[in-house]
């Protein structure tokens, strides 16, 4: 496996309670294949994303890259994992900075590293322009001269310039108009089938991320409440907070709608968490807590996931 998450954890302490942003989320991704996480604003997606890329420990659990440990690395082997590893984040405004040119932010992490010449540097940042659909001549400007969709282009030059094993993709589309996404989307799908790249893909849109997608995990509160092959999930979801998500994007699948606002992460319901909103809820739904188990080709954690019959057609 490239990346392995065992029982992940990150609880934060405030004055008001503890924050269970992630609270026990295990999954495995094989190289260049996708793994997208999926929910609502506040469910830990980022948190999560955080993890990945240690710029968080966690409070428990474990997550191995390539088959170690990822919270004991340290010097050479904590440099080859920076490496190996990139993010690209949500908003391509802001993760830009404004003051350099293009191609002095395509570069930064080869001049991190510290291993080659800039004539070396200079040729793998026009290769990664290109390989983005930007020319050359891009290098020589700065990042206010390009759209949304392109600066979040360069993003992903920054990011590959190193030729990582894995990256990390923070909501990388949502602050682009829906005409860009699907470019940015097929780009990404192109350089993973070229270079084997695998992806860990964030996202609150369900639709947007099923068709780049191998594998779809669903989280809400912190939890993982369905997992499974994508075009299984996006098709035909089992859990009713999955099939909300669909419901959001297409109003006319003739799904039930969910019952209020989330709850706070700092006082989830009992038992299943997503009890308070969902329609189908039963009595014991508030008192006994789902656990993921096997539901026709998947993982869902609902109680009566096999009765409510998976919503068919959402693609």
């Amino acid at each position: 496996m490239l990346l392995e998450a065992h029982e992940l954890k990150k609880h934060y302490t405030t004055r008001n309670g503890v924050v269970k942003a992630v609270d026990g989320v295990s999954f495995a991704l094989e190289p260049g294949k996708t793994f997208a996480l999926v929910g609502e604003s506040g469910c830990g997606k980022s948190t999560l994303a955080k993890l990945m890329l240690l710029l968080e420990r966690p409070t428990s659990g474990s997550v191995r890259y390539r088959g170690q440990e990822v919270s004991g690395l340290r010097g050479r082997a904590l440099r080859q994992f920076r490496r190996e590893v990139q993010a690209v984040f949500q908003d391509p405004y802001a993760s830009l900075n404004p003051r350099l040119r293009v191609g002095k932010i395509v570069a930064e992490p080869m001049l991190a590293q510290g291993d080659l010449s800039r004539a070396e540097i200079a040729k793998r940042v026009e290769e990664a322009l290109e390989v983005v659909g930007l020319h050359a001549a891009a290098a020589k400007l700065y990042p206010h001269e390009f759209s949304g969709g392109q600066r979040q282009r360069i993003a992903i030059a920054r990011a590959l310039i190193l030729e990582p094993k894995l990256i990390v993709l923070d909501e990388p589309i949502s602050a682009l108009d829906v005409s860009i996404r699907a470019q940015v989307l097929n780009i990404l799908a192109d350089l993973r089938d070229a270079y084997g790249t695998g992806y860990i893909f964030i996202a609150h849109d369900l639709a947007a991320v099923a068709t780049i997608s191998d594998r779809i995990a669903v989280m809400y509160l912190g939890l993982v409440v369905e997992v499974g092959p994508a075009a299984l999930v996006a098709r035909s979801p089992a859990h009713p907070y999955t099939q909300m998500l669909f419901s959001a994007a297409n109003p006319k699948s003739g799904t039930l709608p969910p019952k209020g606002e989330p709850p706070s992460p700092i006082a989830p319901p009992s038992g299943c968490r997503f009890h308070t909103r969902c329609p189908y809820a039963r009595p014991d739904c508030s008192t006994r807590v789902p656990q993921l188990r096997d539901v026709q080709g998947r993982q869902v954690a609902c109680h009566y996931a096999e009765t409510l019959q998976p919503q068919e057609e959402r693609v």
